[in-house]
């Protein structure tokens, strides 16, 4: 692997040597081409051709040479250094580990608030041919989550890391793709410069339009280089992963890193989960006073509505809770990623079968002189980057814990339901005609038995599945080999497969769709004996009705975003211009939509005082949003959180509805 992403390098540095050479070729050619026409009949006409050609090879060279100018500075302002001095426990435990691991020590240690661990190193041209000392960054919210022992193994992990020459790799690549990425996507200024100068005269422009799709045909050169280059380097980086997993595994034993990795996504979830609960109270100028008691509550919280058991005070997670909802029968090898799946590096963990006795089964925390305050410092310069920093009030954590209960359950649906409804609506059936089914003596636990709930995410996956082999048949997602239901098949294969799934996915639509009529049936005999018979009904229509609306609500969305895609690339004036036009036409469907938001009763005291707001500028004013060829960033912005926030609250009326019904119903139950 690292012989192939070597070989892709040098064919990179080939390629570019080949276009330089073009390109300096053609500056000679077009200089005096142009000396030659100036020469041949001294005139206007004469002069601005002679000067346009020779600028053509220039504007090409300078193309290929413009990333030479650019600096990249690492960004360590989100993080904090730690010294030995100040934590002498974690230096000698990290100690321990490097001198079993026989690598050599981290040049700087630094504190993040993530959850994550990472090596690192100051990338630059020069660390291409010199030997350079690697960071080590340990991200507080994963120390947060995991043992002692847990935590040895992921550090072992990282020296892992530490100890492989292929890192070298990894400095060339990064360089590279740091050159692709500037002739590829950093071209505001060069773009400028031409432009100017095609405007001074129209014999330049036409110089200036050959050399752009000149250009245009080097970055697709550089695109494919792309591709192949970190193809090469990102299956060498899942290599990498398995060998640094085999180092841990050595050094603690294959259980711990295991164990930590399953419970990996709770620990991102929860913490996410912490982030979360604050872009809202950010408006009301409240800020969190430790993000990680608040992340150790959540990760229990969310344990125990998922049934987890808790050992050494901490979620246990096992391989069947982490894919007990992936019931997709396709696999795709995925080329593009960084790191083996958690699936695929348990199975060779296990397959190494390493163990090793210990009996630090503490929290990883203890490993620190006073982890509360380092805990309230990073939670702290967290939330210095927000604007208004100064201004911000905590909150204390029994204030957290009792509004995030809070949140949680009126952002969840009732338990009763055991998931049903979690990722489904209520499957469209004839209201008239339900009311006739006879519910024949099932009990309202049959409804939403493990058999029905297996059969939801069995759709899901059969719908995911679905897109997928389109996706494949019509080579938007390109590849060569997929496994289905543990059969390989060549892409070409994909449509054949396809009737098959559309059947088994309309047989087993059929199959919920009759299930969610006996629902309906077994709470409208509930709500006929309350005589509260025609309510439920008016709910289920209007529910109905909403989906409908809410296809079309996501539609227009879609096209809100595709008709302001041009924004965000570097697009010539006229086209701006054009696009602009097409743009208000949507808009004036996007400001109808937000009325009827700022009307609707159930949204009232959802929508955030920013939203309306800012809603409220959007309709009151008909903004333009370009004018003397610059882009005005004001009315972007808002025009930007007017698009977003039609999409949220959109969703949210939905939601409402839904919970609206679905508790209409628990409270049949329990009249």
């Amino acid at each position: 692997m690292t012989t192939k992403a070597i070989v892709s390098i040098v064919l990179f540095l080939i390629v570019y040597i080949l276009l330089l050479l073009l390109a300096i070729g053609l500056t000679i050619a077009s200089v005096i081409g142009g000396f030659y026409i100036i020469t041949f009949k001294l005139n206007a006409i004469t002069i601005g051709f002679g000067i346009g050609l020779a600028s053509l090879g220039f504007f090409i060279l300078a193309f290929l040479f413009k990333f030479i100018f650019k600096k990249h500075k690492t960004d360590l302002s989100h993080l904090t250094e730690i010294t030995e001095k100040t934590e002498p426990k974690l230096f000698h435990f990290i100690n321990e580990i490097v001198k079993e691991v026989e690598t050599d020590f981290p040049k700087k240690i630094y504190l993040s608030s993530d959850v994550n661990a990472s090596v690192f190193y100051d990338s630059s041209f020069w660390s291409m041919f010199f030997p350079i000392k690697k960071n080590l960054q340990i991200g507080l919210g994963l120390v947060n989550t995991c043992t002692e022992q847990e935590f040895k193994a992921i550090m072992a992990h990282e020296f892992g890391h530490f100890s492989q020459k292929s890192m070298k790799v990894g400095s060339y690549v990064y360089n590279v793709n740091q050159v692709i990425f500037n002739m590829l996507y950093d071209n505001e200024s060069f773009d400028k410069m031409i432009q100017q100068w095609a405007n001074i005269s129209g014999y330049f422009s036409i110089f200036v339009i050959i050399a752009v799709k000149i250009i245009e045909g080097i970055q697709w050169i550089l695109k494919k280089m792309y591709e192949f280059i970190n193809i090469n380097y990102l299956a060498l980086s899942r290599e990498m992963e398995f060998h640094a997993d085999e180092v841990a595994a050595n050094v603690a034993g294959y259980i711990p890193l295991k164990e930590s990795l399953l419970r990996m996504d709770l620990a991102n979830h929860s913490f996410n989960s912490v982030l979360g609960f604050y872009e809202n109270k950010l408006i009301e100028n409240i800020r969190s006073s430790n993000l990680y008691k608040e992340q150790s509550y959540v990760l229990k919280f969310l344990a125990d509505k998922s049934s987890l058991p808790i050992k050494n005070d901490l979620p246990v997670v096992s391989p069947l809770d982490l894919s007990k909802f992936n019931k997709s029968k396709l696999v795709i090898k995925d080329q593009w990623a960084s790191h083996p799946s958690t699936e695929e590096r348990i199975v060779n963990l296990e397959r190494l079968n390493i163990t090793k006795n210990s009996t630090k089964e503490q929290l990883a925390n203890l490993l620190f002189s006073d982890i509360e305050k380092l805990q309230e410092n990073l939670t702290k310069k967290l939330f210095s980057f927000v604007d208004n920093a100064d201004q911000l009030t905590s909150l204390q954590i029994e204030d957290f814990k009792t509004q995030y209960h809070t949140d949680f359950e009126d952002n969840s649906f009732n338990k009763i339901y055991n998931g049903y409804y979690d990722h489904k609506n209520p499957n469209y059936f004839d209201i008239v005609t339900a009311t006739g089914v006879v519910n024949q003596n099932h009990n309202f636990e049959y409804f939403f038995n493990k058999e029905n709930i297996d059969m939801i995410y069995d759709y899901i996956a059969l719908e995911n599945d679905k897109n997928m082999l389109v996706n494949i048949d019509n080579k938007t997602f390109a590849i060569k080999t997929f496994d289905y239901d543990g059969k390989k098949y060549k892409a070409q294969e994909s449509s054949l497969l396809l009737p098959k799934i559309e059947k088994e996915i309309e047989e087993l639509k059929v199959k919920i769709t009759n299930n969610d009529v006996a629902i309906f049936s077994h709470f409208y005999q509930l709500a006929k004996d309350k005589e509260v018979g025609s309510e439920l009904k008016s709910k289920y229509n209007q529910l109905f009705a909403n989906d409908q609306l809410h296809d079309k609500k996501a539609e227009l969305y879609t096209n809100l975003i595709e008709a302001t895609e041009f924004l965000r690339v570097s697009t010539p004036f006229e086209t701006i211009v054009t696009n602009l036009k097409t743009l208000k036409k949507i808009e004036t469907e996007l400001k109808k939509e937000i009325k009827l938001i700022l009307e609707n009763p159930l949204l009232q005291s959802d929508i955030s005082a920013s939203s309306r707001e800012n809603f409220e500028n959007y309709l009151k004013e008909d903004y333009v949003y370009f004018s003397n060829n610059e882009y005005r960033d004001k009315e972007l912005h808002i025009l930007s959180n007017a698009i977003n926030d039609f999409s949220y609250y959109t969703s949210r009326n939905y939601f409402f509805l839904k919970k609206d019904l679905l508790n209409f119903q628990a409270e049949l139950l329990s009249k």
